[in-house]
């Protein structure tokens, strides 16, 4: 797996934006800020330290599919980091086997530095070779999105 990086500054103070980023006050906002990602990109669980937390979408074919997750660290408006076991299809979640292994245990890390009232958030994630180049893409158009939430 590679590390992929990221950032934006955007102008607002970082509880705002750690708000918006996780849905916490309505999750519409998570929802919309990770529509680049796939449409129907919503989350069930809970963002509290140790916790179980489902990403998920509905696919091409209409099944709701993603990634089975657990909340390594959350630190409110400064650091959340994001730990993926497994994979959610239908239902059912897949913790061993060939397409979990490629990515187990991957890590999504996210940095909340506020100055002035400004906030960079810095994003850091383990992404297997297959999917370099769609979060490459898919990642700058998602930041765009939720700075124009935070700073609208």
């Amino acid at each position: 797996m590679k590390k992929l990086h990221y950032n934006t500054t955007i102008q607002a103070p970082a509880s705002k934006v750690f708000d918006i980023m996780l849905g916490i006050t309505n999750k519409a906002t998570y929802e919309a800020w990770t529509a680049p990602f796939n449409p129907t990109s919503s989350y069930e669980g809970s963002w509290e330290k140790g916790s179980k937390i489902h990403f998920l979408g509905i696919d091409e074919n209409g099944e709701k599919g993603g990634m089975v997750s657990r909340i390594a660290e959350n630190i409110p408006h400064q650091f959340v980091s994001i730990q993926h076991y497994g994979l959610l299809k239908g239902n059912q979640e897949i913790t061993t086997g060939p397409d979990v292994e490629k990515w187990a245990n991957g890590m999504e890390n996210y940095t909340f530095e506020e100055n002035n009232g400004a906030t960079t958030l810095l994003v850091e994630l383990d992404a297997s070779d297959d999917f370099e180049s769609y979060m490459n893409e898919m990642y700058p158009k998602a930041l765009v999105k939720l700075k124009e939430m935070c700073e609208g």
